[in-house]
């Protein structure tokens, strides 16, 4: 299993797109509570449950973890995993920091991988070049970016992502996925 996160703006999900061309790799889609963003769809980018139905799957034990992000609920499904790990592949959870670190305080035996912007200011500009967010919602990004950038040396990697085509090599690397076997196209 490979764990990936980082800031919001280090280029974690262009990684995860670009590795999810392997057919050795099957990505996690999470749960989550809050509505779907412009363009998301249901079962695709994440599986958008109901306040309830999500505190259900909690009871039952079907998350290996969750957690609140931002006042909404978030969860990875055990059972897809298990099933992907049976078949050999590679399980790639793009999750947020406090995610990842709960699986590894659990023992979750996985590739703990933290994407790294260059800087702070980089990741500004990133973040200012979406033209998504208002400048208050920036701000509470760069406010969690640093936290999440004290956290970083708690993963076993961490990849600085200056140039994406480096490190997306670095992270194939550390996913065991270096050789070309399995590649659908780049």
């Amino acid at each position: 299993m490979l764990v990936i996160s980082g800031p919001s703006g280090s280029g974690k999900s262009t990684l995860v797109k670009r590795l999810l061309q392997d057919t050795r790799v099957v990505f996690s889609i999470s749960c989550t509570t809050r509505p779907p963003r412009p363009g998301e769809l249901d079962g695709r980018d994440y599986h958008f449950l109901t306040l309830e139905d999500f505190r259900a799957r909690v009871e039952r034990n079907a998350f290996i973890e969750w957690a609140e992000v931002y006042g909404n609920l978030y969860g990875t499904p055990r059972e897809p995993i298990e099933r992907a790990l049976a078949e050999g592949k590679v399980y790639l959870l793009e999750i947020d920091v406090q995610g990842a670190l709960k699986l590894k305080s659990l023992g979750v035996e996985a590739t703990y991988v933290f994407i790294s912007p260059p800087d702070l200011a980089t990741l500004r500009a990133r973040l200012e070049g979406r033209g998504t967010d208002k400048p208050e919602a920036v701000e509470r990004r760069m406010s969690k970016a640093r936290d999440e950038m004290n956290e970083a040396p708690r993963y076993d990697h961490i990849v600085i992502n200056r140039d994406l085509e480096a490190a997306l090599a670095e992270v194939r690397r550390l996913a065991g996925l270096s050789d070309s076997t399995g590649e659908t196209g780049a």
